[in-house]
């Protein structure tokens, strides 16, 4: 069986966090996005590209895996809990989420419209999709 990333919209998503508990959602968008446009209430961050150099985070699977057994993740038979992955447009997220595949995570779901969705006629976010187009929960620091 070929285990793949899952689709799910915002709205999705958002249903099935509340609905398992042991779901994690996890934002890995870079520090400047995370912190000052904004996250989704609840999401942990783990940077996929990040500053200074703005390349694939060579510890991401790591990282991933502490929050996974730092007990969110993980029930009394050691199976992953789902992971739910969200960026800015669903792009990299994507990305993100077949490297976990690949390292032999089970459960692993994409927020394909992103935390800000994708660009409009007037190279706007927001407008057409995405978590905070939808009212979801979200905050910024």
């Amino acid at each position: 069986m070929v285990i793949k990333v899952q689709s799910l919209s915002p709205t999705e998503a958002w249903s099935f966090i509340q609905e398992n508990q042991r779901a994690v959602l996890i934002d890995v968008r870079s520090s400047m996005e995370y912190l000052f446009v904004g996250h989704p209430c609840g999401s942990i961050h783990v940077p996929w590209i990040d500053e200074p150099d703005w390349i694939v985070n060579p510890n991401f699977v790591t990282e991933v895996r502490k929050v996974m057994l730092g007990g969110v993740g993980m029930d009394n038979h050691g199976s992953d809990a789902p992971v739910v992955l969200i960026c800015r447009s669903g792009k990299r997220s994507l990305e993100a989420g077949k490297l976990l595949i690949s390292k032999e995570f089970i459960e692993v779901y994409n927020v394909s419209e992103g935390f800000e969705g994708e660009l409009d006629d007037s190279h706007h976010r927001s407008t057409r999709g995405g978590w905070r187009f939808h009212g979801l929960p979200w905050e910024q620091c």
